[in-house]
């Protein structure tokens, strides 16, 4: 990725809601560049969606819990894989939790983490109790980290701002240490 396509990128991070006359400001581009850099973003997908961050205690969300979860290691075979997969889709699309991503990964001895927003505690409780009946998970291996919305001391709250500054920090370009990190599968 080129430098003004990174700075472009880190700025939007930082506020999308901003035009393209205020983008160009910022990082030092014309505003005709800044449109041009955006749509190729947007079309080379570097840029997959613009949102908006939320307090989310304000929105009557009190808990937020990253969990962890391992797949039961009976489940090797692609076709177990898959239906495990399929199983999970289907689970999701009618769950009413608000989860925010669920992803596969390594370490921690675990295959892949949860994170979710939650009204109270008891609704935490009954996520993994659902979670628990999912036929394709160790029950015995899901923990959470918790994370109290009310508690009034927050060090960093969820925001990209920070990432935005780092990204202008590293010296190769993104795209390449993508190519050299290997994919999970």
């Amino acid at each position: 990725m080129k430098e003004a396509a990174l700075k472009l990128l880190s700025e939007l991070m930082k506020n999308s809601h901003r035009s393209d006359r205020e983008l160009a400001k910022a990082t030092g581009l014309s505003q005709p560049t800044v449109s041009r850099i955006r749509a190729r973003l947007e079309k080379e997908r570097y840029i997959s969606e613009y949102t908006v961050i939320p307090d989310f205690e304000k929105l009557g969300y009190e808990i937020a819990a990253m969990t962890f979860v391992k797949l039961k290691r009976t489940i090797v075979s692609p076709e177990q894989i898959e239906e495990a997969r399929r199983s999970a889709r289907e689970k999701l699309k009618n769950s009413h939790f608000a989860i925010i991503m669920l992803e596969r990964g390594l370490g921690i001895e675990y295959d892949a983490v949860l994170i979710a927003l939650y009204k109270n505690y008891t609704e935490y409780v009954e996520h993994m109790k659902e979670l628990g009946s999912y036929e394709f998970l160790e029950t015995f291996a899901i923990e959470s980290f918790i994370i109290n919305l009310k508690d009034p001391v927050h060090y960093r709250p969820l925001t990209f701002k920070k990432l935005a500054e780092h990204m202008l920090t590293i010296k190769k370009p993104v795209n390449e240490q993508a190519q050299s990190t290997p994919s999970m599968r």
